[in-house]
C-alpha cells in the first residue's frame, strides 16, 4: 500500500495563547478530493501553512509526499484566497502564470520555451486562453480566479491546495469552477478550502471538519446536525443541483 500524499501526526499550533490547531490527525491518499470546512479562527489557514511549510508545527509531524514542509514545495500548486500582488500593477495575464514556473528555480535566467508553452496550455486547459495579453487588473473576480488557478498548474504540480476559490464569485462560476476541479482530480490529489459544505458535498470525496481539532466525514455523512455542531450555531443546509 503506498503512503499518504499528505500526513499530519498529532499536530498542534498555537499564535501565543491562542490555540489554533490542536492535535490534528490527517491522512490525504493520491487522488483524493478533500474538501476542508468551519468556521472562521477554526484553524484553516494555519492548516494549509502548515501543509505549505510558511509554519512549522509546535508539536506532532508534517510530511508531504514523505518529506517535511517545505521541501516537497515544489510538487505543490496553490490558489490563495486572495492574490497577493496589487490588482494595479501593470503585469499581463501570461506574465502572472508563467510566474508559476519560478517556483523552486536556482537562478532565474528568463523564461525558457517550454515555459511559455506550459503557460499557454494551463491557460487554455482553465479556458483563459483569450487573456493571455489582457493586463490583471482589468479582470472580473471570475477570470482572476482562473488565472490563478492557471498559475498553480503551470508547475505542473500533484496536489493542488485551493483556500476558497469562488469567495467572490456568483453560483454559475462557482460550478464551472468546480467542474473543471474534478476533471483535474483524474490526475491530481485537491484539498479546497470552502466554507460552503452543502455545495463542494456534490464534489468532493471526503470532507474534513475543522473547528481547532479535526474530524473527516465521508460526503454521505453530512447532514444539518453535524454543521450546527461544527458552527456551532443553526445553519440551513442548501442542495444544489447540477
Amino acid at each position: 500500500m503506498s503512503s499518504p500524499v499528505i500526513q499530519l501526526d498529532d499536530v498542534s499550533f498555537s499564535y501565543g495563547e491562542t490555540l489554533a490547531l490542536q492535535q490534528v490527525n490527517l491522512s490525504v491518499e493520491a487522488g483524493d478530493f478533500l474538501g476542508i470546512v468551519g468556521p472562521n479562527a477554526g484553524g484553516k489557514s494555519t492548516l494549509l501553512k502548515l501543509i505549505l511549510g510558511l509554519l512549522e508545527p509546535q508539536a506532532g509531524r508534517v510530511l508531504v509526499l514523505g518529506k517535511r514542509p517545505p521541501r516537497s514545495n515544489r510538487a505543490i500548486g496553490y490558489v490563495p484566497q486572495y492574490p497577493r500582488f496589487a490588482r494595479d500593477f501593470p503585469i499581463s495575464v501570461e506574465q502572472a502564470v508563467l510566474m508559476g514556473r519560478l517556483s523552486g528555480r536556482p537562478g532565474l535566467g528568463g523564461y525558457r520555451r517550454t515555459d511559455h508553452q506550459a503557460a499557454q496550455q494551463a491557460l487554455a486547459e482553465v479556458e483563459a486562453a483569450g487573456l493571455a495579453k489582457r493586463r490583471i487588473g482589468t479582470l472580473s473576480g471570475g477570470q482572476l480566479q482562473r488565472v490563478l488557478l492557471a498559475r498553480a498548474l503551470v508547475c505542473e504540480p500533484q496536489i493542488l491546495i485551493l483556500d476558497e476559490p469562488t469567495a467572490n464569485v456568483d453560483l454559475r462560476l462557482e460550478s464551472d469552477i468546480f467542474d473543471l476541479l474534478r476533471q483535474l482530480n483524474q490526475r491530481m490529489t485537491i484539498l479546497v478550502v470552502s466554507h460552503d459544505i452543502a455545495f463542494i458535498s456534490s464534489y468532493v470525496s471526503r470532507v474534513a471538519c475543522l473547528n481547532r481539532s479535526l474530524v473527516c466525514h465521508h460526503t454521505d455523512k453530512i447532514d444539518g446536525q453535524l454543521i450546527s455542531e461544527l458552527y456551532g450555531e443553526d445553519v440551513r443546509m442548501v442542495a444544489h443541483r447540477h
